[in-house]
Protein backbone atom coordinates (compact mmCIF):
# COMPACT_ATOMS: atom_id res chain seq x y z
CA UNK A 1 0.00 0.00 0.00
CA UNK A 2 2.85 2.32 0.82
CA UNK A 3 4.66 1.50 -2.39
CA UNK A 4 1.53 2.13 -4.42
CA UNK A 5 0.96 5.56 -2.84
CA UNK A 6 4.57 6.56 -3.27
CA UNK A 7 4.77 5.92 -6.98
CA UNK A 8 2.11 8.44 -8.10
CA UNK A 9 3.54 11.08 -5.78
CA UNK A 10 6.96 10.58 -7.26
CA UNK A 11 5.54 10.93 -10.74
CA UNK A 12 3.70 14.13 -9.78
CA UNK A 13 6.91 15.56 -8.34
CA UNK A 14 8.77 14.74 -11.51
CA UNK A 15 6.04 16.37 -13.67
CA UNK A 16 5.90 19.48 -11.49
CA UNK A 17 9.66 19.72 -11.48
CA UNK A 18 9.74 19.36 -15.26
CA UNK A 19 7.09 22.08 -15.65
CA UNK A 20 9.01 24.32 -13.27
CA UNK A 21 12.24 23.76 -15.14
CA UNK A 22 10.47 24.40 -18.45
CA UNK A 23 9.01 27.68 -17.13
CA UNK A 24 12.40 28.69 -15.77
CA UNK A 25 14.06 27.81 -19.06
CA UNK A 26 11.42 29.75 -21.00
CA UNK A 27 11.84 32.72 -18.66
CA UNK A 28 15.60 32.58 -19.03
CA UNK A 29 15.28 32.34 -22.82
CA UNK A 30 12.88 35.26 -22.89
CA UNK A 31 15.15 37.28 -20.62
CA UNK A 32 18.12 36.49 -22.85
CA UNK A 33 16.13 37.37 -25.97
CA UNK A 34 14.95 40.62 -24.42
CA UNK A 35 18.44 41.56 -23.24
CA UNK A 36 20.13 40.69 -26.52
CA UNK A 37 17.45 41.53 -29.09
CA UNK A 38 14.21 43.15 -27.90
CA UNK A 39 15.86 45.77 -25.71
CA UNK A 40 17.95 46.86 -28.69
CA UNK A 41 14.99 47.48 -30.98
CA UNK A 42 11.90 49.65 -31.00
CA UNK A 43 8.88 48.67 -33.07
CA UNK A 44 5.58 50.24 -34.05
CA UNK A 45 2.78 49.36 -36.43
CA UNK A 46 1.46 52.93 -36.37
CA UNK A 47 3.39 53.80 -39.53
CA UNK A 48 2.26 54.95 -42.95
CA UNK A 49 3.83 55.63 -46.33
CA UNK A 50 4.30 59.34 -47.04
CA UNK A 51 5.17 61.15 -50.24
CA UNK A 52 5.09 64.45 -52.07
CA UNK A 53 1.72 65.45 -53.49
CA UNK A 54 2.59 67.94 -56.23
CA UNK A 55 -0.43 70.09 -57.04
CA UNK A 56 -0.65 71.29 -60.64
CA UNK A 57 -2.37 74.59 -61.34
CA UNK A 58 -2.56 77.07 -64.19
CA UNK A 59 -0.60 80.31 -64.26
CA UNK A 60 -3.12 81.96 -66.58
CA UNK A 61 -6.88 81.99 -67.00
CA UNK A 62 -8.51 80.10 -69.83
CA UNK A 63 -10.89 77.39 -71.01
CA UNK A 64 -9.70 73.77 -71.04
CA UNK A 65 -9.73 72.22 -74.51
CA UNK A 66 -7.56 69.14 -73.94
CA UNK A 67 -6.48 66.85 -71.09
CA UNK A 68 -3.46 64.70 -71.89
CA UNK A 69 -3.33 62.39 -68.85
CA UNK A 70 -5.78 60.76 -66.49
CA UNK A 71 -5.54 59.27 -63.01
CA UNK A 72 -3.20 56.28 -62.50
CA UNK A 73 -1.20 57.25 -65.61
CA UNK A 74 2.47 58.21 -65.43
CA UNK A 75 3.65 61.53 -66.85
CA UNK A 76 7.16 62.77 -67.49
CA UNK A 77 8.47 66.11 -66.28
CA UNK A 78 7.74 68.72 -68.96
CA UNK A 79 4.99 66.69 -70.63
CA UNK A 80 1.88 68.78 -71.53
CA UNK A 81 -1.07 67.48 -69.52
CA UNK A 82 -3.67 70.25 -69.91
CA UNK A 83 -4.15 72.70 -72.79
CA UNK A 84 -6.14 75.93 -72.71
CA UNK A 85 -7.85 77.77 -75.54
CA UNK A 86 -5.08 80.01 -77.02
CA UNK A 87 -7.39 82.53 -78.73
CA UNK A 88 -7.50 85.12 -75.93
CA UNK A 89 -3.75 84.89 -75.37
CA UNK A 90 -3.01 85.36 -79.07
CA UNK A 91 -5.24 88.43 -79.24
CA UNK A 92 -3.56 89.88 -76.14
CA UNK A 93 -0.15 89.21 -77.67
CA UNK A 94 -1.13 91.02 -80.87
CA UNK A 95 -2.40 93.98 -78.85
CA UNK A 96 0.84 94.10 -76.86
CA UNK A 97 2.86 94.06 -80.08
CA UNK A 98 0.81 96.93 -81.54
CA UNK A 99 1.13 98.89 -78.30
CA UNK A 100 4.90 98.44 -78.27
CA UNK A 101 5.19 99.63 -81.86
CA UNK A 102 3.01 102.67 -81.12
CA UNK A 103 5.07 103.63 -78.07
CA UNK A 104 8.29 103.39 -80.09
CA UNK A 105 6.87 105.70 -82.75
CA UNK A 106 5.67 108.14 -80.10
CA UNK A 107 9.18 108.27 -78.68
CA UNK A 108 10.62 108.85 -82.14
CA UNK A 109 8.27 111.80 -82.45
CA UNK A 110 9.35 113.13 -79.06
CA UNK A 111 13.02 112.84 -79.95
CA UNK A 112 12.35 114.60 -83.24
CA UNK A 113 10.56 117.33 -81.27
CA UNK A 114 13.87 118.25 -79.64
CA UNK A 115 15.29 119.37 -82.98
CA UNK A 116 12.07 121.22 -83.73
CA UNK A 117 12.20 123.01 -80.39
CA UNK A 118 15.84 123.94 -80.99
CA UNK A 119 14.87 125.41 -84.37
CA UNK A 120 12.12 127.47 -82.70
CA UNK A 121 14.60 128.81 -80.15
CA UNK A 122 16.99 129.79 -82.91
CA UNK A 123 14.13 131.47 -84.75
CA UNK A 124 13.20 133.45 -81.63
CA UNK A 125 16.80 134.54 -81.18
CA UNK A 126 16.94 135.85 -84.75
CA UNK A 127 13.68 137.72 -84.21
CA UNK A 128 15.05 139.25 -80.99
CA UNK A 129 18.24 140.31 -82.76
CA UNK A 130 16.22 141.91 -85.56
CA UNK A 131 14.04 143.79 -83.06
CA UNK A 132 17.08 144.97 -81.13
CA UNK A 133 18.74 146.18 -84.36
CA UNK A 134 15.56 148.01 -85.38
CA UNK A 135 15.41 149.73 -81.99
CA UNK A 136 19.07 150.65 -82.24
CA UNK A 137 18.43 152.35 -85.61
CA UNK A 138 15.33 154.22 -84.49
CA UNK A 139 16.53 155.52 -81.13
CA UNK A 140 19.13 158.07 -82.53
CA UNK A 141 16.66 159.26 -85.16
CA UNK A 142 14.10 160.09 -82.46
CA UNK A 143 16.46 162.71 -80.99
CA UNK A 144 16.45 164.62 -84.30
CA UNK A 145 12.70 164.24 -84.66
CA UNK A 146 13.23 162.19 -87.79
CA UNK A 147 11.27 159.33 -86.23
CA UNK A 148 8.40 159.86 -83.91
CA UNK A 149 8.51 158.74 -80.28
CA UNK A 150 5.63 156.38 -80.93
CA UNK A 151 7.68 154.43 -83.48
CA UNK A 152 10.51 154.11 -80.97
CA UNK A 153 8.03 152.89 -78.34
CA UNK A 154 6.73 150.28 -80.77
CA UNK A 155 10.29 149.15 -81.43
CA UNK A 156 10.95 148.74 -77.69
CA UNK A 157 7.77 146.70 -77.25
CA UNK A 158 8.83 144.55 -80.20
CA UNK A 159 12.15 143.85 -78.43
CA UNK A 160 10.34 142.95 -75.22
CA UNK A 161 7.92 140.65 -77.06
CA UNK A 162 10.77 138.95 -78.90
CA UNK A 163 12.67 138.45 -75.62
CA UNK A 164 9.59 136.95 -73.94
CA UNK A 165 8.96 134.66 -76.91
CA UNK A 166 12.59 133.50 -76.72
CA UNK A 167 12.21 132.72 -73.01
CA UNK A 168 9.09 130.67 -73.67
CA UNK A 169 10.80 128.76 -76.49
CA UNK A 170 13.83 128.04 -74.26
CA UNK A 171 11.62 126.67 -71.49
CA UNK A 172 9.78 124.47 -73.97
CA UNK A 173 13.10 123.19 -75.27
CA UNK A 174 14.23 122.42 -71.72
CA UNK A 175 11.03 120.45 -71.07
CA UNK A 176 11.39 118.45 -74.27
CA UNK A 177 15.03 117.69 -73.52
CA UNK A 178 14.22 116.62 -69.95
CA UNK A 179 11.77 114.01 -71.27
CA UNK A 180 14.41 112.32 -73.45
CA UNK A 181 17.76 113.33 -71.97
CA UNK A 182 20.33 110.68 -71.09
CA UNK A 183 18.64 107.70 -72.71
CA UNK A 184 18.39 106.24 -76.20
CA UNK A 185 14.94 105.92 -77.78
CA UNK A 186 14.98 102.10 -77.49
CA UNK A 187 15.84 102.35 -73.77
CA UNK A 188 13.28 104.98 -72.84
CA UNK A 189 11.19 104.00 -69.77
CA UNK A 190 7.97 104.11 -71.79
CA UNK A 191 9.46 101.72 -74.35
CA UNK A 192 10.77 99.42 -71.60
CA UNK A 193 7.32 99.33 -69.99
CA UNK A 194 5.72 98.42 -73.32
CA UNK A 195 8.37 95.72 -73.82
CA UNK A 196 7.53 94.30 -70.38
CA UNK A 197 3.84 94.19 -71.33
CA UNK A 198 4.75 92.31 -74.51
CA UNK A 199 6.86 89.83 -72.54
CA UNK A 200 3.95 89.25 -70.15
CA UNK A 201 1.59 88.58 -73.06
CA UNK A 202 4.20 86.31 -74.68
CA UNK A 203 4.54 84.27 -71.50
CA UNK A 204 0.76 84.03 -71.11
CA UNK A 205 0.50 82.67 -74.66
CA UNK A 206 3.08 79.95 -73.95
CA UNK A 207 1.55 79.04 -70.61
CA UNK A 208 -1.64 77.85 -72.26
CA UNK A 209 0.10 74.48 -72.28
CA UNK A 210 0.26 73.30 -68.65
CA UNK A 211 3.12 70.83 -68.20
CA UNK A 212 3.97 68.32 -65.49
CA UNK A 213 6.52 69.84 -63.09
CA UNK A 214 7.84 66.42 -62.02
CA UNK A 215 7.77 62.81 -63.15
CA UNK A 216 5.10 60.79 -61.39
CA UNK A 217 1.59 59.40 -61.45
CA UNK A 218 -1.55 61.48 -61.87
CA UNK A 219 -3.94 61.53 -58.91
CA UNK A 220 -6.96 63.57 -57.81
CA UNK A 221 -7.81 64.99 -61.24
CA UNK A 222 -10.58 67.57 -60.87
CA UNK A 223 -10.27 69.48 -64.14
CA UNK A 224 -12.70 68.75 -66.96
CA UNK A 225 -12.74 69.66 -70.65
CA UNK A 226 -14.61 72.93 -71.17
CA UNK A 227 -13.99 74.21 -67.64
CA UNK A 228 -13.08 77.86 -67.24
CA UNK A 229 -10.18 77.92 -64.81
CA UNK A 230 -8.55 80.76 -62.93
CA UNK A 231 -4.85 81.15 -62.13
CA UNK A 232 -3.87 79.09 -59.10
CA UNK A 233 -6.90 76.79 -59.19
CA UNK A 234 -5.84 73.15 -58.48
CA UNK A 235 -6.32 70.95 -61.54
CA UNK A 236 -4.75 67.65 -60.53
CA UNK A 237 -1.96 66.19 -58.42
CA UNK A 238 1.15 64.24 -59.34
CA UNK A 239 2.74 61.76 -56.93
CA UNK A 240 6.41 60.87 -57.57
CA UNK A 241 6.43 57.27 -56.34
CA UNK A 242 10.24 57.20 -56.37
CA UNK A 243 10.34 59.80 -53.57
CA UNK A 244 8.43 58.04 -50.79
CA UNK A 245 9.24 57.69 -47.12
CA UNK A 246 7.70 56.24 -43.95
CA UNK A 247 6.16 58.31 -41.16
CA UNK A 248 6.35 56.12 -38.05
CA UNK A 249 4.44 57.39 -35.01
CA UNK A 250 6.31 56.27 -31.90
CA UNK A 251 5.08 56.73 -28.35
CA UNK A 252 6.85 59.43 -26.39
CA UNK A 253 8.19 56.76 -24.04
CA UNK A 254 9.86 55.01 -26.99
CA UNK A 255 11.80 58.02 -28.28
CA UNK A 256 14.54 58.02 -25.64
CA UNK A 257 16.98 55.89 -27.62
CA UNK A 258 15.97 56.78 -31.19
CA UNK A 259 18.70 58.68 -33.03
CA UNK A 260 19.08 60.08 -36.54
CA UNK A 261 20.84 57.61 -38.84
CA UNK A 262 19.84 54.39 -37.05
CA UNK A 263 19.10 51.47 -39.40
CA UNK A 264 15.46 50.56 -39.87
CA UNK A 265 13.63 47.54 -41.25
CA UNK A 266 10.18 48.16 -42.72
CA UNK A 267 7.46 45.72 -43.70
CA UNK A 268 4.53 47.09 -45.69
CA UNK A 269 1.14 45.50 -45.27
CA UNK A 270 0.71 45.36 -49.04
CA UNK A 271 3.52 42.77 -49.32
CA UNK A 272 3.54 41.44 -45.77
CA UNK A 273 6.62 39.62 -44.52
CA UNK A 274 7.65 38.61 -48.05
CA UNK A 275 9.33 41.96 -48.69
CA UNK A 276 11.52 43.85 -46.22
CA UNK A 277 12.63 47.42 -46.88
CA UNK A 278 15.80 48.79 -45.37
CA UNK A 279 16.27 52.42 -44.51
CA UNK A 280 17.40 54.76 -41.77
CA UNK A 281 15.98 57.37 -39.43
CA UNK A 282 16.00 60.66 -41.35
CA UNK A 283 14.68 62.85 -38.55
CA UNK A 284 12.18 63.35 -35.76
CA UNK A 285 9.28 65.77 -35.96
CA UNK A 286 9.43 68.99 -33.97
CA UNK A 287 6.20 68.18 -32.12
CA UNK A 288 3.57 65.57 -31.52
CA UNK A 289 0.82 64.88 -33.98
CA UNK A 290 -1.81 66.47 -31.73
CA UNK A 291 0.22 69.69 -31.44
CA UNK A 292 -0.10 70.29 -35.20
CA UNK A 293 -3.70 69.19 -35.54
CA UNK A 294 -6.43 71.57 -36.61
CA UNK A 295 -7.80 71.68 -33.05
CA UNK A 296 -4.91 71.14 -30.59
CA UNK A 297 -5.83 69.50 -27.31
CA UNK A 298 -6.52 71.80 -24.35
CA UNK A 299 -5.81 70.02 -21.08
CA UNK A 300 -6.55 72.93 -18.72
CA UNK A 301 -9.75 71.37 -17.44
CA UNK A 302 -10.84 69.50 -14.38
CA UNK A 303 -11.64 66.28 -16.23
CA UNK A 304 -8.10 65.71 -17.47
CA UNK A 305 -7.00 62.24 -18.57
CA UNK A 306 -3.41 61.64 -19.55
CA UNK A 307 -3.05 60.29 -23.09
CA UNK A 308 0.26 58.95 -24.35
CA UNK A 309 1.38 61.16 -27.21
CA UNK A 310 3.05 60.03 -30.41
CA UNK A 311 5.79 61.80 -32.37
CA UNK A 312 6.24 61.20 -36.13
CA UNK A 313 9.65 59.81 -37.07
CA UNK A 314 10.59 60.00 -40.73
CA UNK A 315 12.21 56.90 -42.22
CA UNK A 316 14.13 57.19 -45.49
CA UNK A 317 13.89 54.12 -47.74
CA UNK A 318 16.37 52.51 -50.11
CA UNK A 319 15.53 53.80 -53.65
CA UNK A 320 16.47 50.51 -55.30
CA UNK A 321 14.21 48.48 -53.03
CA UNK A 322 11.45 51.02 -53.56
CA UNK A 323 11.82 50.70 -57.33
CA UNK A 324 11.71 46.89 -57.12
CA UNK A 325 8.59 46.88 -54.93
CA UNK A 326 6.63 50.14 -55.42
CA UNK A 327 4.54 51.55 -52.61
CA UNK A 328 1.60 53.94 -52.54
CA UNK A 329 1.04 56.98 -50.36
CA UNK A 330 -0.96 56.16 -47.24
CA UNK A 331 -0.24 52.42 -47.02
CA UNK A 332 0.27 50.92 -43.58
CA UNK A 333 3.62 49.55 -42.48
CA UNK A 334 5.47 48.08 -39.52
CA UNK A 335 8.74 49.71 -38.51
CA UNK A 336 11.59 48.12 -36.56
CA UNK A 337 14.39 50.49 -35.47
CA UNK A 338 17.77 49.16 -34.36
CA UNK A 339 18.66 51.46 -31.44
CA UNK A 340 22.09 49.95 -30.75
CA UNK A 341 23.71 52.70 -32.82
CA UNK A 342 23.73 55.82 -30.64
CA UNK A 343 26.14 57.94 -32.71
CA UNK A 344 23.50 60.10 -34.34
CA UNK A 345 21.76 63.15 -32.93
CA UNK A 346 18.31 63.54 -31.52
CA UNK A 347 17.62 66.55 -33.73
CA UNK A 348 18.03 66.66 -37.48
CA UNK A 349 20.96 68.34 -39.16
CA UNK A 350 20.75 71.88 -40.50
CA UNK A 351 19.51 72.30 -44.04
CA UNK A 352 22.33 72.26 -46.58
CA UNK A 353 23.03 74.59 -49.45
CA UNK A 354 21.52 72.20 -51.98
CA UNK A 355 17.81 72.44 -52.73
CA UNK A 356 15.56 69.67 -51.47
CA UNK A 357 13.31 69.80 -54.52
CA UNK A 358 13.31 71.77 -57.74
CA UNK A 359 11.99 71.75 -61.28
CA UNK A 360 13.25 73.46 -64.40
CA UNK A 361 10.46 72.53 -66.81
CA UNK A 362 8.46 75.66 -65.99
CA UNK A 363 11.28 77.98 -67.10
CA UNK A 364 10.59 79.87 -70.31
CA UNK A 365 13.10 80.89 -73.02
CA UNK A 366 12.97 84.60 -72.27
CA UNK A 367 15.88 85.19 -74.66
CA UNK A 368 13.52 84.29 -77.51
CA UNK A 369 10.93 86.78 -76.23
CA UNK A 370 13.60 89.47 -75.79
CA UNK A 371 14.70 88.94 -79.40
CA UNK A 372 11.09 89.33 -80.53
CA UNK A 373 10.71 92.64 -78.66
CA UNK A 374 14.00 93.93 -80.08
CA UNK A 375 12.79 93.08 -83.58
CA UNK A 376 9.55 95.01 -83.04
CA UNK A 377 11.49 98.03 -81.73
CA UNK A 378 13.91 97.90 -84.68
CA UNK A 379 11.06 97.79 -87.21
CA UNK A 380 9.39 100.83 -85.74
CA UNK A 381 12.65 102.75 -85.32
CA UNK A 382 13.57 102.38 -88.99
CA UNK A 383 13.12 105.48 -91.17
Amino acid sequence: MTTTDTTPKSKRRIVLASITVAFLAAGAAWAAWYALVASKRVQTDDAYVGGNLVNVSSQVAGSVIEIGADETQMVKAGQPIVRLDPSDAQVALAQAEAHLGGVVRQQRERYAGVAQAEAVVEQRRVALKAAQDDLARRAPLAEGSVVSGEDVAHARRAVEDARAALAVAERQLAGVRAAVAGVAPAQHPAVLAAKADYLSAWLAARRNAIVAPVTGYVAKRSVQVGSRIAPGAPLLSIVPLDQLWIDANFKESELRDIRVGQPVTVEADIYGGKVAYHGHVAGLAAGTGSAFSLLPAQNASGNWIKVVQRVPVRIALDPQELAAHPLRVGLSATVDVDIRHQGGGVLGAAAGTTTAQQTTVLAQPLQEAQAATDAIVARNMAN
